[in-house]
C-alpha cells in the first residue's frame, strides 16, 4: 500500500512539473511574442514613438498613426501570429500521427496543391481576391485527399503517407513551374510572390476568416488529441488499449490539411515553419508527448520573428516571411536528413 501511494505521489509530482514546464514555455512564447509585436509596430517606413504607437493602437492618435497601426501593421502581425500557430499545430500533428519528423505538410505536398490551386486560378481562370484563396484551399485539400487513396492499403501507415505526398509535391512543383514559364512575366510576378508566403496584404474580412478557420481546426485537434501518445505506441498496442488508430488518424490529419489549407490559402506557402516548430516545441516540453500548444506558440513566434527579421534585417530590402523561414529551415532539414542517415547506419 506505502509502494502504491509513493508510485501515485511520484506520478502527481510528475505532472505538476510537466505543468509548470508548459506555463513557463508558454510564458515566454508570449514573452517574445509581445516584444516581437512591439516591434513590429514601431519599425517601419515611418517610425512612431512608443507614444505613437498606443495611440494609434487605441485609435486616439493622429489620422497617419492610426493608418499606420491599425490598417498598415497590425493586420500584418496578426496574420503572421494566424498563419505562423496554424503550421505550427498542423506539423505537430502530421509528426506525431505519421510517427516520422520529416512529415510535414510542406514536404508531404499540401502546401504545394493550395499553391497550385492559386496558380491555376490566377493564371489560368484569371480570378483574383477571395476566389483565389478558395481555390488554394481546394487544391490542398485534393491534394491531401489523394495522398490519401494512394496510401491506403487496408489502413494507413505512415512511411507510404509520406513517400506519396513528397511525390504529390514534386509533381504539383513541376506543374508549377510549367505554369509561371507559360505566362507573361507581368501576370506571373505578384503569382510568384505569393508563392513563397507573405503576410503583407491579408487585411480585414480575410483576417476574421483566417481567425475562425484556425480557431475550429485547433478544436478539432484538441478534442481528438488523446489519442496522440498511444497512436506512438503501435496500432496494435493501441488497439488493445480501446483506440480505433485509422479512425483517430483520420481525424487529426483531417484537422491538420484544414489548419494548413486555412492558412496557406490566404498567406502562401510560408517553408519549414511546420517542419521546425514540433521539434523545437518537443525539445522545451521534455515530456515525450506531442506539445501541441507549444507548438503552436512556436510557430507563431517563429513566423512573426522571420517577418520582422525580412523587413528589417537588411536596410533597404524587404523580404518576404518565406523567405526567412526558407533560409531557416534548409539548414535544419540538412541536419536532420544527416541525424536520420547515422541513426540508421
Amino acid at each position: 500500500m506505502t509502494a502504491i501511494a509513493a508510485r501515485a505521489a511520484a506520478i502527481r509530482s510528475r505532472r505538476h512539473r510537466g505543468l509548470l514546464r508548459l506555463l513557463l514555455v508558454l510564458l515566454a512564447a508570449l514573452v517574445l511574442i509581445g516584444a516581437l509585436t512591439v516591434a513590429g509596430l514601431m519599425l517601419g517606413a515611418a517610425d512612431l514613438s512608443a507614444d505613437a504607437m498606443v495611440r494609434g493602437l487605441l485609435g486616439i492618435g493622429s489620422r497617419s498613426e492610426n493608418l499606420i497601426v491599425q490598417t498598415l501593421r497590425l493586420p500584418r502581425i496578426e496574420a503572421a501570429l494566424l498563419a505562423g500557430a496554424a503550421f505550427g499545430l498542423a506539423g505537430a500533428v502530421f509528426q506525431s500521427v505519421l510517427r516520422n519528423p520529416l512529415a510535414s505538410p510542406d514536404i508531404l505536398g499540401i502546401s504545394s496543391g493550395a499553391s497550385l490551386g492559386a496558380v491555376i486560378a490566377v493564371l489560368g481562370l484569371g480570378w483574383s481576391g477571395i476566389a483565389v484563396s478558395l481555390t488554394a484551399f481546394a487544391g490542398a485539400g485534393l491534394v491531401a485527399l489523394l495522398i490519401w487513396a494512394l496510401a491506403w492499403r487496408q489502413g494507413l501507415h505512415g512511411i507510404r503517407f509520406v513517400l506519396v505526398g513528397v511525390g504529390l509535391a514534386y509533381l504539383c512543383a513541376s506543374l508549377i513551374s510549367w505554369l509561371l514559364s507559360q505566362a507573361d512575366v507581368r501576370e506571373a510576378q505578384p503569382v510568384l510572390l505569393w508563392t513563397v508566403g507573405s503576410v503583407a496584404d491579408v487585411r480585414g474580412g480575410l483576417l476574421d476568416v483566417l481567425g475562425w478557420l484556425v480557431l475550429g481546426f485547433s478544436l478539432l485537434v484538441a478534442v481528438n488529441s488523446r489519442p496522440l501518445r498511444v497512436l506512438a505506441l503501435g496500432d496494435e498496442l493501441a488497439a488493445g488499449l480501446g483506440v480505433r488508430p485509422d479512425r483517430a488518424r483520420m481525424l487529426l490529419l483531417l484537422a491538420g490539411v484544414g489548419l494548413v489549407a486555412s492558412a496557406t490559402s490566404l498567406t502562401g506557402p510560408i517553408a519549414f515553419v511546420a517542419l521546425l516548430a514540433a521539434p523545437i516545441a518537443r525539445r522545451l516540453q521534455n515530456d515525450g508527448g506531442p506539445a501541441l500548444l507549444i507548438s503552436m506558440a512556436v510557430g507563431a513566434a517563429l513566423t512573426l520573428s522571420a517577418d520582422v527579421l525580412g523587413q528589417h534585417a537588411v536596410p533597404g530590402v524587404v523580404a518576404p516571411v518565406g523567405i526567412v523561414t526558407g533560409l531557416i529551415g534548409a539548414p535544419y532539414l540538412l541536419i536532420l536528413l544527416a541525424r536520420q542517415r547515422k541513426a540508421s547506419a
